[in-house]
């Protein structure tokens, strides 16, 4: 839950003007997202999976990419249209789970979608931070808005692939539960 109410603190802070703003919205996604790790990998080797948590985890990220995605397409940071794609693929997978779920099948997540997740944080958190800085010691600058964008295409044509993937194996999961 603590996720949840740090995005509106992280949406807060986005600004298009302030390096210092962006700088601590970029922290405060990160830090929902390091939690959500850690959460993760807490409640899996304790053994303290549950219903509740199993239906709140999935939300909470959603809620945080969806809503920070959003803010950034407005403020102009991101692409509206790849935003409109990236947030359609989420919530197609979403409902096919749980079309899988009401048939007694678990939908594991793929390694693609596992890359394309993997992606979206660094880009999201590159689109954050938005303006240059030098790379200490090499004498150049990283516009973190152009890699953040660059890496949003990126992870766009991996979510896409992973949404196959998934429906790919919804389809031969369907039919190997039809056939017996």
């Amino acid at each position: 839950m603590a996720r949840v109410l740090i995005v509106p603190v992280a949406l807060y802070f986005i600004d298009n003007f302030s390096p210092v703003r962006s700088f601590i919205a970029a922290c405060l996604y990160l830090v929902a997202s390091v939690g959500d790790g850690l959460d993760g990998y807490l409640a899996r080797s304790r053994g303290q999976v549950s219903v509740l948590g199993k239906f709140l985890d999935p939300l909470a990220d959603k809620l945080m990419v969806t809503a920070v995605l959003v803010f950034l397409a407005a403020m102009g940071r991101a692409t509206a249209w790849v935003v409109v794609v990236l947030i359609a693929r989420d919530l197609c997978i979403t409902g096919l789970r749980s079309i899988a779920s009401s048939e007694g099948m678990v939908m594991a997540a793929s390694p693609g979608g596992k890359i394309k997740t993997a992606l979206q944080l660094v880009a999201i958190s590159m689109l954050l931070v938005h303006f240059s800085y030098p790379v200490l010691g090499l004498g150049v600058s990283v516009d973190y808005q152009v890699a953040g964008s660059v890496l949003l295409y990126v992870s766009l044509v991996a979510s896409l692939a992973s949404g196959v993937e998934y429906v790919w194996g919804f389809a031969k999961a369907m039919g190997a539960v039809r056939r017996v």
